[in-house]
């Protein structure tokens, strides 16, 4: 006979806990599936595939008991991909402004944790640098748009760095990630299947983001 206490365990949280499998299991499945899509040039794949990923990978971070900043984050990246399938300039628009709303959401989760005055130093520099090459070359109307948003997503991947290695690689790769963006809207020389890098350090990046669940955890007494 089961005795109540330290083993009970609430219903709710047994409901979600019982929906990580398929979830984590279903969101690996989709990133390879759309990583696979863009390497072969397939692009209905890649269309079916994007709109699914992160509202799994934030059903992933709800089952364990994640933050509800980090699901918004997450979902606000999901907006974004939803936007950017789409080669309109207002839709670029608005995916970077969810895009955005995500890295307020991360920035605000992360809070001021201890960063390195170095890290800070060389991500304002390459922000400098990256803006200054690129402005040039982007659409007028998307300069300051884009010099903007790159100021958010430096000070997001900044602060990631605060919650731990892996939390602050996540970031490291958004940056990444989004400046391979940036060049292909400023008409610079691409790598072959550009699309499939974007992707893949996006996807890196947004799945060490959020492991910052488990690294607030370990860190709150």
């Amino acid at each position: 006979m089961t005795q109540p206490g330290a083993d009970a365990v609430p219903r709710g949280l047994s409901t979600r806990a019982a929906a990580l499998p398929p979830l984590l299991v279903a969101f690996g499945v989709t990133s390879a599936f759309d990583l696979i899509s863009l390497l072969a040039g397939w692009h209905t794949g890649h269309l079916l595939a994007k709109p699914l990923l992160m509202p799994l990978l934030a059903g992933h971070v709800y089952a364990r008991g994640g933050p509800r900043l980090l699901v918004a984050a997450l979902l606000c990246g999901w907006g974004g991909d939803v936007f950017l399938l789409s080669g309109a300039d207002a839709a670029f628009l608005l995916g970077m402004g969810c895009f955005a709303a995500g890295h307020v959401c991360y920035l605000v989760l992360f809070g001021r944790g201890r960063t390195h005055a170095g890290l800070g130093a060389a991500y304002g520099i390459a922000l400098a640098g990256t803006v200054a090459a690129l402005w040039p070359d982007l659409p007028a109307g998307l300069r300051i748009p884009v010099a903007g948003y790159s100021l958010l997503l430096t000070a997001m991947a900044y602060r990631s760095s605060g919650i731990g290695p892996v939390v602050g690689l996540g970031g490291a790769l958004f940056l990444l990630s989004d400046t391979l963006i940036a060049t292909g809207v400023a008409d610079w020389p691409q790598p072959p299947r550009p699309d499939f890098w974007i992707m893949l350090t996006y996807l890196g990046a947004q799945t060490l983001l959020a492991q910052a669940y488990r690294e607030r955890s370990r860190t709150t007494p």
